[in-house]
């Protein structure tokens, strides 16, 4: 776990670089309206969602989980040399963008069930905490050196597509150094076969989960249009717009492992539906006073109990041979509606104005809460193995945790 928290850190640096500048990059430098940089942040999300299942299946079917994480690290740090190629053509930087993340796509299911397979059940939001956290110091490190870069360049984007394909790199080499592999007995029969994904999903709690998941991500605005609604608002200086993801990153790192804990004590779900009552409140504040501060603190306290927390739910629900494909399954739902909500945000900011936009997606935020809190409570969604989640029925336990899993305090014991 430490030394994929290593590895995440410093591919954070190198990604939050790129992150933190291209939405001034393409709007100020390229000229891209906000329907355009809309469609090009939804091509981001459709990437991942397009290789993430094909990744998972093939980690899965080979036992080769680093193998295939490593494929995809690899494939985003060339992409930050494929950045100076583009050049100032939107069609090949949305090529570059699309590649990028494909290489995310392909990465992140295998790196997540490496670290479930590694930790057992009832640790598992703590375990993601600590991943998130270090996760989360890349994040923080990235805007920083690409304003640095910035700063001592006098401008060069080019500078920080080359410092950050060296630290990518560099990512890369501590994988292949650093990471052992997962590779356990595979059970009778074909493994990791497309009907055995699909499969999964005849599992009423997983799909349930996964409906859960796709409908928060359509509700969910953009992490570069909470960025470009508080620059556009006046509210910072375009100069200093790299460092708009430091007060997120900040707050996520702050509370990634306490939270994943509470998530283990409390229960994941609830903790999960928290973090997003935070988002809304994100989204009330930058409609009304826009303090800056407040924002940046609510959206990173949202990532802390959303981000690691839905796959800590999720682990203990899929058997181990297929933990990596049903993560997948899970995140491509989710990246699916991230890319329709952001064309759809980018649409409605172009047509109407940005305030609109946030409006309508503080509304279907709170209606997903509410809805979501239903289902748990009548027993609908069954939480991974954590004290204070609901058992799938009388004496079940999640597929994966290690025994029956007991109510907590004034919830429901029955299905």
């Amino acid at each position: 776990m430490l030394a994929l928290g290593a590895v995440s850190l410093v591919t954070d640096v190198s990604s939050e670089m790129v992150t933190a500048v291209l939405p001034l990059y393409v709007t100020l430098s390229l000229g891209l309206s906000m329907l355009q940089f809309g469609a090009l942040d939804g091509l981001s999300f459709g990437m991942t969602a397009l290789v993430r299942l094909a990744g998972g299946q093939l980690a899965d079917r080979w036992q080769r989980r680093k193998l295939v994480a490593g494929a995809g690290y690899g494939l985003s740090a060339l992409c930050k040399l494929g950045l100076l190629a583009a050049g100032g053509s939107p069609a090949a930087l949305g090529g570059v963008v699309a590649a990028d993340r494909a290489g995310k796509g392909l990465r992140t299911a295998p790196r997540d069930a490496l670290i479930s397979l590694s930790t057992p059940p009832d640790r598992l939001g703590h375990a993601f905490g600590v991943h998130r956290a270090m996760d989360t110091c890349g994040a923080l490190l990235g805007p920083l050196v690409a304003f640095a870069v910035l700063a001592g360049t006098g401008g060069a984007y080019d500078a920080v597509f080359v410092v950050s394909f060296c630290v990518a790199l560099l990512g890369v080499l501590l994988l292949v150094m650093y990471v052992r592999d997962r590779r356990d007995p595979l059970p009778p029969g074909p493994p990791a076969s497309v009907r055995a994904v699909s499969g999964l999903l005849r599992d009423a709690p997983f799909r349930r989960l996964c409906v859960a998941a796709a409908a928060f991500g359509l509700v969910t605005v953009s992490d570069a249009f909470v960025y470009l609604l508080l620059q556009k608002g006046g509210r910072i200086d375009p100069a200093y717009f790299p460092l708009l993801p430091l007060g997120t990153a900040a707050v996520y790192l702050l509370l990634a492992v306490p939270v994943g804990r509470l998530a283990d004590r409390l229960g994941r779900i609830q903790v999960f539906l928290a973090g997003h009552l935070a988002l809304v409140a994100a989204y009330l504040v930058l409609l009304g006073p826009g303090w800056l501060p407040v924002v940046l603190a609510l959206h990173g306290a949202f990532y802390a109990a959303a981000d690691g927390v839905l796959m800590a739910v999720a682990g203990p629900m899929l058997p181990e041979h297929l933990r990596t494909s049903g993560l997948a399954l899970l995140q491509t739902g989710q990246a699916t509606a991230r890319m329709l909500s952001s064309i759809l945000f980018g649409a409605v900011w172009t047509v109407w104005g940005g305030a609109q936009g946030l409006v309508v997606m503080a509304v279907g935020l709170t209606a997903c809460v509410l809805a979501a809190w239903s289902a748990v409570r009548a027993g609908a969604l069954r939480p991974g193995a954590a004290p204070g989640d609901l058992p799938a029925g009388p004496g079940a336990a999640p597929a994966g945790a290690p025994g029956p899993v007991s109510p907590g305090p004034g919830e429901r014991s029955e299905p």
